[in-house]
């Protein structure tokens, strides 16, 4: 890929962040003129009971001027049996921590043990589905990420250069709560890669997730997750399908689910799963989510 075409992959994300900032003061004026209507408008809440279906990023967002902590883990495949306890006695774990500034926008960082992989992202819902005076059918958010493997190469004896750490993530949110017990989500994908394993694989590979929810109880979900990549790859990666409950206890989200991906970044669940659902490719893995008010946005308005 060009140079010049790095750039702007490079700057992309920052450029997006940018912007929704900039939307967000710009509309500042126009939002206070609207105060009446909202009155009278309801929005849909509760879609998910977290920000995350399972991996990919649900239709929620974290709250303005709320730290939303995350423990992940990805245990080993279910058959390595009883000596490894079905996969329990090995893990990959990811920590990280989402922060909503506005209502609207979120954004993140977080830490993987897969290729020991740093990411940061930032999320912004457009449209955020009501009824009453203002009708919307939809909730639609947009989500911009940068990961970096820092995992030494696998080939440290050739010119290495840190540009090939580098990857992008690219999604469109779009999603209904349909009603109180059912909400579904299309998730269309892009992953830029600046590095690729094969020589004649292209850099840019493109998914569609498709996630959703059916509420048991009042405190608990089950929900999934389905990612195909449309992409035709000579390595083809596996399609990340994710099944779980998430359970809700106080501050706490708890989510249990089996996974065919051992990696809880976008990139690489994405477009590097490594193989179809299966009793080779089955592990269990859990998200613990803990909120913290860190300003109450109501007392700063």
């Amino acid at each position: 890929i060009q140079p010049t075409i790095k750039k702007i992959y490079m700057l992309l994300p920052l450029s997006i962040f940018t912007f929704f900032v900039h939307a967000q003061s710009d509309t500042s004026g126009s939002l206070l003129n609207l105060l009446e209507d909202e009155k009278e408008v309801e929005y849909a809440k509760y879609s998910f009971k977290t920000n995350r279906i399972i991996n990919l990023h649900s239709l929620e967002n974290t709250a303005a001027g709320v730290l939303d902590i995350k423990i992940s883990h990805r245990f080993g495949t279910v058959d390595e049996g009883i000596y490894n306890l079905f996969g329990l006695d090995v893990a990959t774990q990811r920590i990280g921590a989402d922060f909503g500034l506005t209502n609207n926008l979120q954004i993140g960082i977080n830490r993987n043990s897969v290729r020991k992989a740093f990411d940061g992202y930032a999320k912004y819902r457009i449209l955020r589905q009501s009824s009453g005076k203002i009708s919307m059918p939809i909730t639609l958010s947009v989500l911009s990420s940068i990961a970096v493997e820092a995992q030494k190469f696998d080939n440290p004896n050739i010119d290495n250069k840190f540009s090939s750490r580098l990857f992008y993530v690219n999604q469109i949110l779009i999603g209904r709560k349909i009603s109180d017990l059912i909400t579904l989500q299309l998730t269309p994908t892009h992953v830029h890669r600046n590095l690729v394993a094969a020589g004649t694989d292209p850099n840019d590979v493109f998914a569609l997730g498709i996630g959703g929810r059916v509420r048991l109880s009042r405190r608990m979900t089950f929900n999934f997750e389905y990612i195909p990549v449309l992409t035709k790859l000579n390595l083809q990666p596996g399609n990340s399908l994710s099944v779980g409950l998430d359970i809700e206890t106080g501050g706490h989200v708890f989510q249990f689910h089996f996974t065919n991906s051992d990696s809880m970044s976008e990139y690489k669940y994405v477009a590097g799963t490594e193989k179809n659902w299966g009793a080779n490719a089955i592990r269990f893995g859990f998200n613990v989510s803990r909120v913290f008010t860190i300003w109450d946005s109501k007392k700063r308005k």
